[in-house]
């Protein structure tokens, strides 16, 4: 067998390392193959946008941001959960468990909801106010998923395709829903003017708190293993840039000003870099 050219060499090994980022290759876990009986459709909206690694992680970073302004998604990472010393094995899983539902098989995707499901019914607790929380409650889980859903679609409109049509954009929220009814959120949009609404109204169940900017400063500041410190600046920035108005000064953040251009920049080579390696 010929050696590869220097170029395929090369795409070769950025595929691999960035593979090894989001799996835990050496406890023999591989990536995710896409399925012909997958829950959604080759090509379909939400397995674009799923698929695109930088708009993914950018829009990860964002949506984390804001969960952590909800009490109860807070207070159920903090005590059932080793996020501050393995934060980045959990966002490996949440990765893990977006690429089983969106490209495995329908049957392991939705093993993988049971799954969650079952852990989520043994996550409850009591707010520093007294007040209970559960895991399950659809409210909460509704403003994770359209934590999620307005975040990563967002940046995919920023960084890969921003002449997306709009019925495509709906169509995204509307597979994306089948899994969020599936893990019990409610209520959960299927358009971008429900997604918009359900927003605002779940928008005063948040609230700010030192654990919240402590969080923000984690998710900012660590370097995921395996991946450069530029990467995790340049991300984090972008995802910064991407928040809600009202949301920066509620995690303690700053709006990105003039300086942010250079990571926009940077992040947009490096979603075409990566799209060339994964050839998409």
């Amino acid at each position: 067998m010929p050696a590869p050219s220097p170029s395929e060499f090369l795409r070769q090994r950025l595929f691999g390392r960035v593979r090894g980022v989001f799996n835990d290759i050496e406890g023999g876990q591989q990536p995710v193959p896409p399925s012909e009986d997958a829950l959604f459709g080759k090509d379909s909206p939400i397995r674009c946008v799923h698929a695109d690694v930088v708009g993914m992680m950018v829009g990860g970073i964002r949506s984390l941001l804001l969960q952590m302004l909800h009490p109860a998604a807070l207070q159920g990472v903090l005590d059932h959960s080793n996020f501050r010393e393995d934060m980045h094995g959990r966002l490996r899983r949440t990765a893990r468990f977006i690429a089983i539902t969106t490209f495995g098989h329908r049957d392991a995707a939705m093993e993988a909801v049971a799954r969650v499901n079952t852990i989520h019914a043994q996550v409850r607790g009591t707010l520093p106010d007294g007040t209970p929380y559960t895991a399950t409650d659809p409210r909460t889980l509704a403003w994770v998923h359209v934590a999620e859903a307005t975040s990563f679609l967002a940046a995919y409109l920023r960084h890969v395709r921003p002449d997306m049509p709009g019925s495509e954009q709906d169509e995204y929220y509307r597979q994306f829903a089948v899994i969020a009814r599936a893990l019990g959120a409610d209520p959960v949009p299927v358009d971008r003017n429900q997604a918009e609404v359900i927003f605002r109204e779940l928008r005063q169940d948040l609230r700010t708190s030192a654990t919240a900017r402590d969080i923000a400063d984690l998710v900012l500041n660590q370097r995921p293993q395996g991946a450069p410190a530029a990467v995790q600046t340049v991300l984090g920035a972008e995802a910064v840039a991407l928040l809600p108005a009202f949301a920066r000064p509620m995690l303690g953040l700053e709006r990105p000003g003039l300086g942010a251009l250079p990571a926009r920049a940077a992040t947009w080579g490096m979603g075409k870099t990566l799209r060339w390696a994964f050839r998409q």
